[in-house]
């Protein structure tokens, strides 16, 4: 026997969202539970974008599912769910780095091994210099102010429209496309200047 959200899978992927949604809002944690399969990726990425950082994703992830749980009743507008949803994970990456910023301070002066001890079982030579250009690309990214920080990790690593981000964002389209401009000429300027024997901070 078909339950409802067997149903409501038969559908485009943005109906399903927002049928999942709508589901969600009467009660059924199996509909919320669908959603939060089909969307923890990208909130995982609205984390990083918001953090420039994974630690502590899964705890973060877990916080932001329950609120939404919690308000997701308070979404009138079911079709602007990404916007909704967007802002909600962001403010909650927003306050688990705000608590966890002293921790963060006081570990700063320890030496972070972590990649380096994984690229010691690999070809070291190659693999370590793969590894430190990856780290000087999003040193850079994080680097960035968060008004163009934010708009370009949505449209360079979840592929998202310029359309798509202005609603995530409330942004004008034209704001969206002047902010991407913008943070791609940083980008190249600051890792220009590693090359020509700077660094990235």
């Amino acid at each position: 026997m078909k339950t409802e959200v067997d149903v409501i899978a038969a559908g485009t992927p943005e109906e399903v969202d927002q049928s999942l949604i709508a589901a969600a809002q009467r009660g059924e944690r199996s509909a919320l539970d669908a959603f939060v399969r089909r969307n923890d990726r990208w909130v995982r990425s609205v984390i990083y974008t918001t953090c420039g950082s994974t630690t502590h994703a899964d705890d973060i992830a877990q916080q932001i599912w329950m609120r939404v749980w919690e308000q997701i009743g308070t979404l009138v507008e079911i079709a602007r769910w990404r916007g909704w949803l967007y802002m909600l994970a962001r403010n909650a990456a927003i306050d688990a780095g705000q608590k966890s910023s002293r921790l963060r301070k006081r570990q700063s002066s320890l030496p972070d091994n972590g990649e380096h001890v994984a690229t010691q079982a690999e070809e070291p030579a190659l693999r370590i210099a793969r590894v430190e250009d990856e780290r000087r690309i999003l040193n850079a990214i994080k680097g960035l102010p968060a008004i163009y920080r934010e708009p370009f990790m949505l449209r360079h690593l979840e592929d998202w429209s310029y359309a798509r981000i202005g609603e995530a964002l409330n942004l004008p389209v034209d704001t969206v496309e002047t902010r991407l401009v913008r943070a791609r000429r940083m980008l190249r300027e600051t890792l220009a200047d590693f090359q020509a024997g700077g660094q990235v901070n």
